[in-house]
Formats: structure tokens, C-alpha cells, sequence
């Protein structure tokens, strides 16, 4: 069955004003055409839904059991249409963020406050794991956008921007005092422990790729799950910790740790946004544009 819109929104606007004439001044048409068109819907139904009177039309038994069901429908849509006018002024809806803990912390915070102060009726949502993880999901629509440590391959159907250049470096505290203020190969801290996180994160594909380049095979003394915990033991002198500059800005600054200062210079990497081709929620749009105007601020 191939249900005609304009028909119902005309008999359902007959049926509210009880009157052909308001109805055709409500919905700027004439009468002739409101007629024809509940002549059409009688038709199609296969039966009359108006009476006609002197005082205009009223429905009949048939007619009000229709309207029951087209006043439902009327409503649904008209409220569809404000949700979706909601959702693109973001008086409402949910934006839903992959990312991992320590970008959270380190790069995306700054940008959500400002978000959040922006459009405070906007349901946040962080879902955090690896890359290869989030990606699925983002592939599969459970997610809206995707924050990641780039360089990462994805297919044509995800989109990645660029924001921010990060520099990675290794640090010591002030128990290894000979590698704070001398110039030092990479290749002599196979001399020493050294603290990584775990094989799989991105952080540590970027190091284990670079140093292949490099010809240096470092083994790491531990291997931890996060940055954060890298930091803590590199700081509590467990070893040299590999970790992001611009992360530790306050522990360099209170002496807490140390940049060992390498011969050879480590690339920068980035941190980027990743997309659907297909389609971006107007929630996600906004946070991306937040984003990028700073960019590599």
C-alpha cells in the first residue's frame, strides 16, 4: 500500500477545524483542492470519513476510528521534526567518543570543556581501547568520532584529520645523573633499563618501527599498559621511561623528570580525528571544528 502524506495531512487538518474553508486558509490551498483531495482518500479507503452540514463536515463513525490512528501518526512526525531541529541547534542528543585514557587526559579534556560549556544538553559518551578496537566500532556505528595516535592505516570508508604534532622522547629522574647532562646514541641506552608500554600501542609501534630503521634492538625491562604508568615508574627510578613530551610538561617543570637528550633525533607523530565517510552527527561536527580551529595549538 502506498500511503499518500499530503492526503492525510489534509484530512487531518479538515478534522481538527470541522471545516473545509479554515482548513484550505491553514494549509494555502483552495477549496476545490482540499476536496478533491479527501474525494481521493474516500476513494482509496474505499469509504466516507466526512459528513457534510450546514455548519461544515464532521467525521463519521468510520472517520473517527482513521483520525485516532492519523492524529498519532500527525504527532510522532511533528515531533520527529522538532527532535531533529533540536538535534541540529544541539538542544539534544548523545555524542559518542572513542578514544584511549591517556589522550583523554592529555589532548581531548580542553577541547570537551569547551564543548560542554557551548552545548551543555549534549550527552557525552567515552568508549576507550586500542585503535583496532575503536576502529570497529566506529566502522560498525557504535561510535560518532574516534581520537587517536596516528600514524594508523584505516579503509576509504573512515576519514582521519591531522591536529596535533606530538614529540616522544625518553626521560630519567635525577638518580641517573650521567644521562641528564650529556648528549647520548639511543643505541648506549640498550645499557640501561628501559620502561615501555606494551607492544600493541601505538606508542610503542611508533618506537619499535623507528628503531628497526635504526638498526637498535632495545629490550625492554618492563613493559606497562598505559602512559601513565610508564611516567609513574620512570619517575620512581625504575629505568628510562619512553614517553610524549608535551604530556609531562608539569614533571619536567617540577624536576621530576628528566629529558635525556639523544644523538639521533626521534620523528614527531601526530594525533588525530577519525570519521565515517557516510555520515556525521551535528554533535560531532561541532567537536571537530573546536578541535581543528586550535590546531597544533
Amino acid at each position: 500500500m502506498n500511503i499518500n502524506y499530503e492526503l492525510y495531512r489534509i484530512f487531518y487538518t479538515v478534522a481538527l477545524n470541522g471545516s473545509i474553508s479554515k482548513a484550505a486558509n491553514e494549509l494555502y490551498i483552495s477549496q476545490p483542492a482540499v476536496s478533491k483531495s479527501i474525494k481521493k482518500l474516500e476513494d482509496e479507503l474505499g469509504g466516507a470519513i466526512f459528513k457534510r452540514t450546514k455548519a461544515g463536515v464532521t467525521l463519521t463513525e468510520e472517520g473517527k476510528e482513521l483520525f485516532k490512528y492519523v492524529k498519532n501518526g500527525m504527532e510522532y512526525l511533528n515531533n520527529a521534526e522538532v527532535k531533529f531541529k533540536d538535534l541540529i541547534k544541539l538542544e539534544s542528543g548523545k555524542l559518542r567518543i572513542g578514544i584511549n585514557t591517556t589522550l583523554v587526559r592529555q589532548f581531548l579534556l580542553p577541547y570537551l570543556k569547551e564543548f560542554h560549556k557551548l552545548h551543555p544538553k549534549i550527552i557525552i559518551e567515552i568508549c576507550t581501547g586500542n585503535n583496532n578496537y575503536l576502529i570497529n566500532r566506529l566502522k560498525n556505528g557504535f561510535i560518532d568520532i574516534m581520537v587517536l595516535n596516528l600514524p594508523f592505516t584505516v579503509n576509504d570508508d573512515i576519514k582521519i584529520i591531522e591536529c596535533k604534532k606530538v614529540q616522544d622522547c625518553f626521560c630519567v629522574n635525577k638518580d641517573f645523573k650521567e644521562l641528564i647532562h650529556n648528549e647520548v646514541s639511543i643505541k648506549d641506552l640498550e645499557n640501561y633499563p628501559i620502561i615501555l608500554q606494551s607492544k600493541g600501542s601505538n606508542t610503542r609501534d611508533f618506537l619499535d618501527n623507528y628503531l628497526n630503521k635504526m638498526n637498535i634492538n632495545i629490550t625492554p625491562s618492563m613493559s606497562l599498559t598505559s602512559f601513565s604508568l610508564v611516567k609513574d615508574f620512570t619517575i620512581n627510578g625504575f629505568g628510562i621511561g619512553y614517553l610524549t613530551k608535551e604530556y609531562i610538561k608539569k614533571e619536567l617543570e617540577n624536576k621530576e623528570l628528566y629529558l635525556i637528550k639523544t644523538k639521533e633525533s626521534i620523528p614527531k607523530r601526530s594525533i588525530g580525528i577519525a570519521y565515517s565517510n557516510s555520515v556525521v552527527s551535528f554533535s560531532a561536527n561541532e567537536l571537530i571544528k573546536i578541535i581543528t580551529s586550535k590546531k597544533n595549538s
